[in-house]
């Protein structure tokens, strides 16, 4: 069984808090720990901010949230409409330069069990995230 929120979000930075009250409430509810909840934050506010930052859009123009809770997991997709990224041309930082800019993708990553970014340039991205619930 799975149940699913979709938010539209506006493309502002005073937003990206709501949306991750919001899906914390959603993985308390699914039933993750404390720190998964904690990881699924950030994850989420490093790409609602990726989109308030990179993606270009006018802040009038919202962008999609979508929510699916499932028995063992949650997946998040977060995506805009936005100028997209080259994700070829996309390199994780080598951990000797590290700096403040282009860490988000590589911070989900961590964060986050599954990963899936789709950007293509003029035609926005797309970030799929997958947590699941530890067994044990």
């Amino acid at each position: 069984m799975s149940d699913t929120l979709k938010l539209m979000v506006p493309g502002k930075p005073e937003y990206v808090g709501t949306v991750r009250l919001a899906v914390s409430s959603l993985a308390n509810k699914v039933g993750f720990d404390i720190e998964a909840i904690e990881d699924i934050k950030v994850a989420v506010s490093e790409a609602c901010s990726n989109i308030v930052c990179h993606s270009d859009m006018d802040s009038d123009r919202p962008y999609r949230v979508v929510c699916e809770m499932c028995d063992d997991r949650i997946e998040i997709v977060v995506e805009d409409e936005g100028i997209g990224f080259d994700t070829d041309r996309y390199e994780e930082p080598a951990p000797g330069q590290m700096q403040e800019r282009g860490l988000g993708v590589f911070i989900i990553r961590a964060l986050m069990d599954e990963v899936n970014v789709l950007s293509e340039v003029g035609s926005g991205t797309r970030i799929k995230m997958v947590k699941y619930i530890a067994s044990g």
